[in-house]
C-alpha cells in the first residue's frame, strides 16, 4: 500500500499553504476573526480559484485525500474560512442526490459565489444517526418544513441549506431551503468558528433529489465531515507541537534553556507519540473512504484517537509554554481551542466509544 502523496497531491499541498500563509499570521487572524463575517471572502475567493471548494463533488475533482492534504494545511495555521460546512459537505450532498438542475449550484459554490450549509444538528442530538425532529409536510407539488436546526455551522452566511426532515412516510429526507426563507439566530462559538440557529415554520422547501429516504447519504456525509475534521485536528496538532519544541528550544530557566530538562522533553517525546498515532489514524479513515468504504466504525475509531491525541498535544502545549500559552494573543491556546470543538462536532469521543460498543457484534466471539 502506497502511502506517499502523488505530485498533484502535493502540488496542492504547498499551494494550499502558500495562500494560507501569505493571508494569515496569528495576528491577522484575530484581527479577521472580529470582523462580522468571521473569514475573509478574498481568501475565500483564493481558495476557489485553485479549486478547493469543489473537492469532491465530482471524480475529475479530487477525493478524500485531497481533502485531508488541504484541511491539514487549514488546521495548520488555523484558517477560519467555513470549506468544510460551506461547500465541501454540503456539496458533496448535492452532487449524490440532487437532479441536474439542482446540481448546477455546485459550479456556483465551487467558483466561491455561492455558500452552503449543512442543517442537520438539532437540540439534545449526540451523533448525526439520532432521529430529527424536524417535519416535512407535502402541499401539492411543493413541500414545507417545520423544525429548529442547531447547531448549523456557517448557517450565518449560507445562502441555500441543505435540510434534513423527517418524511411522511418514513424515514429522513434532504431539502434544499433558500436561507434567506429561515429565520437565523447567528452566533459565534468559543474556537472563533460561526454558526446559526435555523427556525422553519412552514418553509418552502425543494426535496434534494426524490423525496426519498437519505439515511444513508447522511451518515456518508457525517463520516466524510469526520474525516475532513480529522485531518483539520492534524495540523493543528503539528502545529501545536512545533510552537512547543521551538518555545523549549529558546526559553530559558535557570540560566539554560527548557529543552536541557528531561522530564519536559519526555512530555514532548510523548507528544510526538500521540500526533503520529493521529497521523496514523488520519490516514485510515482518509483512504477509506477513498477506497469507497463509507464505515461509521472507521470513522468513529479515527475520531476516538484524534480527539485523545487532540487533548493530549492541547493540554501539553499549554502546560509546557506555561502562562504564555493561555493569552490571547498567543496562537497556543486557539490551537487548544480549536482542538475541543472538533472533538465536540459530531460526537464527543465518549459518543464514539458508544458507536464502537454497538458495534461489537459485528465480529465473532474468539473462544478458546
Amino acid at each position: 500500500m502506497d502511502f506517499q502523496l502523488s505530485d498533484e497531491q502535493i502540488l496542492l499541498r504547498d499551494t494550499t499553504r502558500d495562500v494560507l500563509s501569505r493571508s494569515y499570521d496569528p495576528e491577522s487572524r484575530l484581527k479577521t476573526l472580529d470582523t462580522e463575517l468571521g473569514w475573509s471572502r478574498d481568501v475565500w475567493q483564493q481558495l476557489a480559484e485553485i479549486g478547493i471548494l469543489g473537492l469532491g463533488f465530482d471524480e475529475d475533482a479530487g477525493g478524500q485525500i485531497e481533502i485531508m492534504v488541504v484541511l491539514t494545511e487549514i488546521g495548520r495555521r488555523l484558517a477560519p474560512e467555513p470549506v468544510v460546512h460551506a461547500a465541501l459537505a454540503p456539496g458533496a450532498l448535492i452532487a449524490e442526490l440532487g437532479s441536474d438542475e439542482q446540481k448546477s449550484l455546485l459550479d456556483d459554490v465551487a467558483a466561491g459565489q455561492k455558500l452552503l450549509a449543512f442543517a442537520h444538528s438539532e437540540p439534545g442530538m449526540r451523533t448525526a444517526t439520532g432521529a430529527v425532529a424536524t417535519t416535512a409536510v407535502q402541499q401539492g407539488d411543493s413541500w414545507v418544513l417545520s423544525g429548529r436546526k442547531n447547531p448549523v455551522l456557517a448557517g450565518d452566511c449560507a445562502d441555500t441549506l441543505v435540510v434534513s426532515a423527517a418524511l411522511p412516510q418514513g424515514g429522513t429526507g434532504l431539502f434544499l431551503v433558500d436561507a434567506a426563507a429561515a429565520t437565523r439566530h447567528s452566533f459565534r462559538t468559543f474556537d472563533g468558528q460561526r454558526g446559526a440557529q435555523i427556525d422553519l415554520d412552514q418553509t418552502p422547501a425543494q426535496p434534494l433529489g426524490d423525496a426519498a429516504d437519505a439515511s444513508d447519504a447522511i451518515q456518508g456525509a457525517a463520516i466524510r465531515i469526520q474525516s475532513a475534521l480529522c485531518a483539520e485536528a492534524l495540523g493543528a496538532m503539528e502545529e501545536s507541537l512545533r510552537l512547543t519544541t521551538d518555545y523549549l528550544k529558546t526559553r530559558k530557566q535557570f540560566g539554560v534553556t527548557l529543552n536541557t530538562f528531561q522530564t519536559l522533553t519526555q512530555r514532548a517525546a510523548d507528544m510526538y507519540v500521540s500526533l503520529e498515532l493521529a497521523r496514523s489514524m488520519n490516514l485510515y479513515a482518509a483512504m477509506s473512504i477513498a477506497d469507497g468504504n463509507v464505515d461509521p466504525l472507521i470513522a468513529a475509531r479515527a475520531k476516538l484517537q484524534i480527539a485523545r491525541s487532540g487533548r493530549h498535544i492541547a493540554q501539553e502545549a499549554i502546560q509546557l509554554h506555561g502562562g504564555i500559552g493561555m493569552t490571547a494573543e498567543y496562537p497556543v491556546g486557539h490551537y487548544a481551542a480549536r482542538l475541543t470543538a472538533i472533538e465536540h462536532t459530531l460526537g464527543s469521543s465518549q459518543d464514539q466509544l458508544h458507536v464502537l460498543m454497538d458495534g461489537l457484534g459485528y465480529y465473532e466471539v474468539v473462544t478458546l
